[in-house]
């Protein structure tokens, strides 16, 4: 078993499991890491059980219609904390244990066309807990910046690294949630599926 509190944030995000926009992760033992922008990630963890997770969202909930109202849900960063939650729970954490810390929201690309995202993720993050009487014991929400978000589930450590903004940065982030963005768009194949 590694004592993942003893290595220093370079090694442990050589190590850790990335994950995208749309993306959520629970584990006992591996790190998990991911890039924001706009987006909000939010790392719960049972520090009695052991075991954490984190998720990445991009919009706080979607609701186009009806018809599509099951494919929105999924979508979602509703479902995205409901699925982290869930996942923990499934693995042995107890809920009145759960803690969270929460990252984010930045306003990294100027004249986008979903201007405030960052803070109505912070918001919804922030009031979701809230609701669900989740203690939120660290956040960095909001600013100019990308971040680069290291957890370790195990311990509940994270590490927030907020990084100037570069081109090179804001393209990738920038495609990641252009290409998360389109995902909500498309529609569902057709026939019988079942999502489980």
């Amino acid at each position: 078993m590694t004592d993942w509190d003893q290595l220093s944030p370079q090694e442990v995000e050589r190590l850790a499991r990335n994950i995208g926009p749309g993306e959520w992760a629970v584990d006992r033992q591996r790190p998990i890491s991911t890039l924001l922008g706009s987006c909000v990630a939010v790392c719960m963890f049972d520090p009695v059980s052991r075991v954490g997770g984190m998720n990445h969202f991009m919009l706080p909930n979607i609701r186009r219609n009806d018809h599509h109202a099951d494919d929105d849900m999924l979508l979602s960063g509703d479902y995205a904390m409901e699925a982290l939650l869930n996942g923990l729970l499934n693995q042995g954490a107890v809920r009145h244990r759960v803690q969270a810390k929460a990252f984010g929201g930045g306003t990294i690309i100027h004249g986008m066309t979903s201007a405030g995202i960052g803070e109505r993720n912070a918001a919804f993050a922030r009031e979701w807990l809230t609701r669900e009487g989740i203690s939120l014991q660290a956040e960095d929400f909001l600013g100019p910046w990308s971040r680069k978000l290291l957890f370790i589930p195990a311990t509940g450590t994270a590490w927030c690294k907020r990084m100037p903004t570069t081109m090179t940065t804001v393209e990738q982030i920038a495609r990641e949630e252009a290409d998360y963005a389109a995902s909500l768009q498309r529609k569902p194949p057709k026939g019988n599926i079942e999502l489980f």
